[in-house]
């Protein structure tokens, strides 16, 4: 018990009587992190304990958790150095897919990498380490202590911004010029709060859409990963815990949020919701009762003429013959330029059809899209 509490003083009593009472198996136990982390809770166990525990250096064990096209790029670099046999001597995947195939498991099935369903049921601690990349599960606390060096996610954000399920998609809808990916420690009960290993900031282009910055950053994390891999065990010793100022959530999306809000919205701010959500849903409004989709949205930065400001309101609807496009006013007298609509039970028209078979018929009347 001496020698315990020199390693560790503040130990807990119960804890020291435990180990006392069968001495012969004291070094062994002490060899394995895995019995002290579930005795002692992560906080607990100090940088010294752990090099008593164990000396661990690549190649590692690795169990990789993830589910679609960000995961892949990273599940891709972890092959390509299982394959070589210096940084991973085994790779294995867990997936939840309830039957119905994902990017991941098709890559896992083609390149025979052993994959297990959510939840594992497996002996996690014959791997070094968890690794999770767009997962989409809380993984609760007797996995994470599993694992002798714990678990890492790769997150689309510089965190502390945008926790949750989807950073990507909230980063481009609020307009932000600059995003990256964080490298932190998984921790229990709550997404996306533990403490971070390793941070690189990528730079929004003003047009780009979801799917095209996010095969930006899932590259960008694969390629950190792989860094962080390479500098293991000693990074995780030198993990930041994350700001108390400028959290943000992005939580899950659904159709919802594709809904366009004309007195809060202006011409940027619903180009940027459109970026935002490209591939997932179009834009949308309502029109006479109906629900309809805005196609091909662009902000107009020219004046137009004929229009008195007097007449302005958010959600006005003017077709414009020069440009060939609807016109749509948003808040502080912007506007966009629509070139096709998508109207119930009929396939998507240009703005001229709509024009004609809707707005031409009465010219005096001033036409408004609502939210």
């Amino acid at each position: 018990m001496n020698v315990l509490k020199q390693i560790y003083p503040k130990m807990n009593t119960n804890i020291l009587r435990l180990f006392n009472t069968n001495i012969p198996k004291l070094h062994q136990e002490l060899k394995d992190r895995t019995i002290l982390t579930r005795l002692c809770s992560r906080q607990q166990i100090s940088t010294r304990v752990k090099n008593v525990c164990t000396e661990r250096k690549a190649p590692w064990s690795v169990l990789f958790f993830g589910s679609d096209d960000f995961a892949l790029q990273s599940l891709r670099q972890l092959y390509h150095k299982y394959e070589a046999g210096k940084l991973l001597s085994r790779l294995e995947i867990v997936t939840a897919y309830g039957g119905k195939e994902n990017t991941v498991t098709k890559y896992a099935r083609q390149h025979r990498i052993p994959i297990h369903n959510w939840p594992p049921d497996i002996n996690l601690s014959e791997f070094h380490i968890g690794l999770v990349v767009s997962f989409g599960h809380l993984i609760p606390s007797r996995i994470i202590l599993s694992f002798p060096l714990g678990m890492l996610n790769v997150h689309g954000s510089l965190l502390p911004r945008w926790r949750g399920a989807a950073p990507i998609i909230y980063a481009l809808l609020n307009g932000d010029s600059e995003t990256g990916i964080s490298i932190m420690k998984v921790m229990p009960k709550k997404f996306d709060i533990g403490e971070v290993v390793a941070q690189q900031k990528l730079n929004v282009h003003p047009d780009e859409t979801m799917p095209e910055l996010r095969d930006r950053m899932s590259r960008l994390g694969a390629d950190l990963l792989i860094d962080t891999l390479k500098r293991l065990p000693d990074i995780l010793d030198h993990a930041e815990p994350q700001s108390n100022e400028g959290i943000t959530y992005a939580p899950k999306v659904t159709p919802k949020l594709s809904l366009v809000k004309w007195n809060e919205m202006t011409a940027k701010n619903v180009y940027d919701l459109q970026r935002a959500l490209c591939e997932l849903y179009p834009l949308t409004t309502t029109f006479l009762g109906a629900t309809l989709k805005l196609l091909d949205v662009q902000v107009l930065k020219d004046p137009l003429p004929g229009q008195q400001v007097s007449d302005i309101v958010p959600g006005l609807l003017t077709f414009n013959k020069e440009l060939n496009k609807l016109v749509v006013y948003c808040r502080g007298n912007t506007k966009i330029s629509v070139s096709n609509i998508g109207c119930p039970g009929r396939p998507p028209m240009s703005a001229r059809d709509f024009y004609n078979g809707f707005l031409s018929k009465n010219k005096r009347k001033p036409y408004l899209f609502s939210s």
